[in-house]
């Protein structure tokens, strides 16, 4: 199937469902959704609904409404209390359940005051081969994924994001930032902050993917193995090293082997994820 194909039954899947809430982050995914919803149903049958927690950097909150501002959809700021669930803050594998949980229960709401069925995600095809306990939330609450039933991948949406001219067509993946806290330590609004505040100086410094891990004292930095030679090299090292311990910070660290999506996850049990899902 080509992947015009592809979009073709995505919005067979979209007029189907008439009016929908979209759960929205700015993110690649989210935002091609919003955009083939907007397209396909009109502004006025669309409603997006964006999570402004503490895990959600400001610039890409900043990013998304403006984007959804130019596409003349309305779109709905959203508080989501998870810091306060102990289930979600003590940073199990599961933590991801208990973040979408609270999203989606607050979207729950705002569909039925609006007299709207359908809720929508932006979870894609190859979502289904990676660890995503958030997942066990979206089928929970009843929440679909056309993207996902469309078999669109992210390579897809991609290049159809592209043919849209949306500008989040290549901007690299980027979770919310408790993804970056090591299992076992307590998400709190001031770690987040940190991995916000030192994320942002290295996209300040030219850095495009990467990370910054957080395990308490010591933070683990991950770029790509073409920028590790960048990174260490003086100045640079000293400026990254001063930034980082004035966040707070005792320990910088660089990881040798380089930027990999989701590599907290290495320290899972196969039973882990398991129970996670």
């Amino acid at each position: 199937m080509t992947v015009q194909q592809k979009y073709h039954n995505l919005q067979g899947i979209l007029k189907s469902l008439g009016k929908v809430v979209i759960a929205y982050s700015g993110g690649v995914d989210s935002t091609f959704l919003l955009k083939a919803a907007v397209d396909t149903l009109g502004a006025e049958n669309v409603l997006a609904c964006i999570g402004a927690g503490a895990s959600l950097p400001q610039s890409q909150y900043a990013r998304a409404i403006e984007l959804a501002k130019n596409m003349g959809v309305e779109i709905k700021t959203i508080t989501p209390d998870e810091l306060t669930d102990k289930a979600y803050s003590i940073n199990k594998a599961d933590r991801c359940f208990h973040c979408k949980s609270h999203l989606l229960k607050t979207l729950t709401i705002i569909a039925k005051k609006k007299k709207v069925d359908y809720i929508l995600c932006g979870n894609n095809f190859d979502d289904l081969d990676d660890f995503r306990p958030g997942s066990r939330a979206v089928k929970k609450f009843g929440v679909k994924c056309p993207l996902c039933d469309a078999e669109l991948t992210k390579a897809d949406i991609r290049q159809l994001s592209r043919e849209l001219n949306l500008p989040t067509a290549d901007i690299p993946a980027s979770p919310c930032l408790a993804s970056r806290i090591s299992y076992g330590l307590e998400i709190t609004a001031q770690r987040l902050k940190q991995v916000e505040q030192a994320e942002e100086f290295l996209r300040g410094l030219g850095f495009v993917e990467f990370r910054v891990r957080h395990h308490n004292e010591l933070a683990r930095i991950e770029v790509g193995k073409e920028d590790i030679e960048k990174i260490s090299a003086e100045p640079m090292r000293t400026k990254v090293v001063e930034k980082l311990k004035s966040l707070g910070f005792k320990f910088v660290a660089l990881d040798l082997a380089g930027f990999r999506s989701g590599s907290l996850n290495d320290v899972l049990t196969k039973e882990e994820k398991q129970k996670s899902l």
